[in-house]
């Protein structure tokens, strides 16, 4: 097999639809496997159940940029004349240099015109792609009520959500052959982790993609990297090393959690007959979440969260019957787990506080059968037994804290804490934002959950005083 048939097989094994990769050929343009991969992600946005956004990220120096551009030059904009392309990135003449270099090295062979003044690259049947750049976020406003066939955006976790959410807005089309779609590449950490990891990341993870796709971009992805700059990636330590040089998306600068590992404390499953006595906790709002979590201990000591609730703008009667019927998903011997066989629920003291009226949101949730009592709210001695649980799995130290994949808000929270920068041993509190993204309700909860004893316990303890 000669070179020419290696790169079209290529193409042809990361799903590229055999049209994309003779455009690829004709333009000169030679992808890495990832990066073709991600270039069959860019087409399923024609279809019309297909994404509209493309996210491609992780660690530094896997060919995210050449990736962009190539697939916005010499697919998207041969394929439909007269595409108007935004490309994206923070600091202007950064981006522009980095536009045209990378613009010598991909179309050499395809005809194009470029305006290093106005910062536009022409093509033939009219296509074209704005190298556009933002200093601050206010820059962004400047392209807002514009009209772009596509977006690409770089570096997309120096944006905000909003911002995101802003240029978002430009993307879309009058072309009756076209299916506007954004395209993102970035690495973990920045302004944006969490929004970014939540819209993208998380969806790939759980395998629940609908309107996104995200690849995962590795340093070993890119064989044109210079041995040494590797090595610079591998000298690096904490949260940079995970996140520039494994890509992991499960961290962030001032991560509070830092020995938390999906793979090892995110259960697939769970045998509730091991249980020897369950338990739960709650973190009431209304605007903000209302989290319940289910745990139960097993006979080695080790403690379960195998089931979540978590919902907003609801009432406690609605909450009360649908937190009834999560316990119920689970078994004690040969019949329903039922709030009487639970050791303890416990709630935060705001529960508790008595409202203008007289009446207390405890008192609400007792009407409608859930008995709840206050839960140890020390913040800082509940965060240390979350992080005791967790143990330390790259130094040996076996954790007994494991969590359902059930518990997908819980596990979305527990990453993105971070240290109060006036009181680092305790969490930052964060409330979620407008459309539901972030917020530290969940982990509240399971700090209530592991920090607070059975009274059973408690009585024991202080009989053996």
């Amino acid at each position: 097999m000669n070179r020419l048939d290696e790169i079209v097989a290529e193409g042809l094994r990361a799903n590229c639809p055999p049209d994309q990769v003779k455009l690829f050929l004709r333009a000169g343009v030679v992808l890495q496997q990832r990066q073709l991969v991600a270039s069959a992600a860019a087409r399923l946005c024609d279809a019309p159940d297909g994404p509209t956004a493309i996210g491609y990220g992780g660690a530094r120096g896997g060919g995210k940029s050449h990736w962009l551009l190539a697939q916005m030059g010499a697919d998207d904009c041969q394929r439909v004349p007269g595409l108007k392309c935004l490309l994206l990135r923070k600091v202007g003449k950064a981006n522009l240099e980095h536009f045209e270099d990378l613009r010598r090295r991909l179309f050499g062979e395809l005809p194009h015109e470029f305006s290093a003044f106005r910062g536009v690259l022409a093509f033939k049947n009219g296509s074209r792609i704005i190298a556009g750049h933002f200093q601050n976020e206010k820059d962004i406003d400047a392209y807002l009520g514009l009209e772009y066939d596509v977006i690409g955006i770089e570096e997309a976790t120096t944006l905000t959500t909003r911002k995101y959410q802003d240029i978002s807005t430009c993307c879309r089309t009058s072309k009756p052959n076209w299916r506007p779609r954004i395209y993102s590449t970035t690495n973990p950490g920045g302004v944006g982790h969490a929004w970014y990891r939540t819209k993208f990341v998380l969806p790939m993870i759980e395998r629940r993609e609908l309107e996104t796709r995200f690849i995962p971009a590795r340093v070993g992805d890119n064989a044109y990297n210079n041995p040494e700059y590797r090595k610079v990636l591998e000298g690096l330590t904490g949260w940079q090393k995970r996140a520039w040089l494994d890509g992991d998306w499960d961290i962030a600068a001032g991560q509070f959690f830092t020995t938390f590992r999906r793979d090892v404390h995110v259960i697939e499953d769970f045998d509730d007959m091991r249980a020897v006595e369950w338990f739960a906790a709650l973190d009431y709002g209304f605007a903000h979440y209302t989290v319940c979590l289910l745990g139960c201990r097993d006979g080695d000591g080790n403690t379960f969260i195998v089931d979540e609730h978590a919902e907003r703008m609801w009432l406690p009667q609605r909450h009360a019957a649908a937190i009834k019927a999560m316990i119920g998903r689970w078994k004690i011997g040969d019949r329903r787990l039922e709030l009487g066989d639970l050791k303890r629920f416990v709630a935060g003291a705001d529960v508790f506080s008595r409202q203008s009226d007289g009446t207390t949101i405890a008192a609400q949730y007792a009407k409608h059968g859930i008995t709840l009592r206050v839960a140890n709210t020390d913040r800082i001695n509940g965060w240390a037994e979350v992080m005791q649980g967790y143990g330390e799995p790259d130094n040996g130290v076996t954790p007994s804290l494991y969590i359902h994949k059930r518990c997908a808000r819980l596990v979305e929270t527990l990453p993105a804490l971070q240290h109060d920068p006036n009181r680092p041993e305790d969490v930052l509190k964060v409330d979620a934002d407008e459309d539901g993204v972030g917020g530290d309700d969940a982990a509240d909860a399971l700090r209530y959950l592991v920090a607070t004893k059975s009274r059973t316990v408690t009585q024991r303890k202080l009989r053996g005083l």
